[in-house]
């Protein structure tokens, strides 16, 4: 299996609204593609519109596996109004709330990858606290509050199966990125320490870490 997208799947992610650079894409279509092998799904928590799931997607298509989304569609804490990273784009007209689901469904049917995702709508713990399944990859992407963060790997990490990876985006060391990635950054070092997980990978912000014990 080609651990690369190929050249329609790259130009799909390059054009979907999102944050995650070419290279931490590569990097995470690497591991997707990698886990796949495993013959198990493949999970991100928190989706937007859809940039990461490409890439997710299609090396779930190609394992013949499939990939997990998990997202309320209501957007994190910095992609709300007065914020940096806030899109008018994505505000519901009539609720005048952030609903990115249209949009991630457009850039799923434009990447023809529909069918090999499936959305699960919700809040992230509340989810995870009825998925009893083991899965090949867990990719944490939501939100950057230690709050957030903490429960996505609580909720989450335990069912990353043995010889899977675990892969957190916008880790980042340097108190300066307190608001965007100082919680993924303790999250990833909460999961080193646990005893659970070794790092294989250090691509900008994005970290793969292998699970090679218990104790989550």
């Amino acid at each position: 299996m080609a651990m690369t997208p190929g050249p329609g799947i790259l130009a799909a992610f390059e054009a979907a609204k999102g944050f995650m650079p070419v290279d931490e894409g590569l990097a995470l279509y690497a591991a997707a593609a990698e886990a796949g092998r495993l013959g198990l799904p493949l999970l991100e928590i928190g989706s937007y519109c859809g940039r990461s799931t490409i890439l997710l997607a299609d090396a779930a298509r190609a394992a013949g596996v499939t990939a997990l989304t998990v997202d309320h569609h209501r957007g994190s804490e910095e992609q709300q109004p007065g914020w940096e990273y806030h899109d008018p784009e994505t505000v519901d007209p009539e609720l005048g709330l952030m609903d990115t689901l249209p949009t991630f469904r457009r850039t799923l049917h434009r990447a023809g990858l529909e069918d090999h995702v499936v959305a699960l709508v919700g809040r992230s713990p509340r989810i995870a606290a009825l998925w009893a399944s083991p899965l090949a990859l867990v990719f944490i992407d939501g939100g950057h509050t230690d709050e957030h963060a903490t429960a996505d790997y609580e909720g989450w990490a335990p069912h990353v199966t043995e010889g899977g990876l675990l892969v957190i985006h916008d880790v980042f060391p340097d108190p300066v990125d307190e608001f965007t990635g100082q919680a993924p950054y303790r999250v990833h070092l909460r999961a080193l320490a646990s005893g659970a997980f070794t790092e294989v990978s250090a691509t900008g912000s994005l970290r793969v870490l292998r699970r090679t014990g218990t104790g989550v």
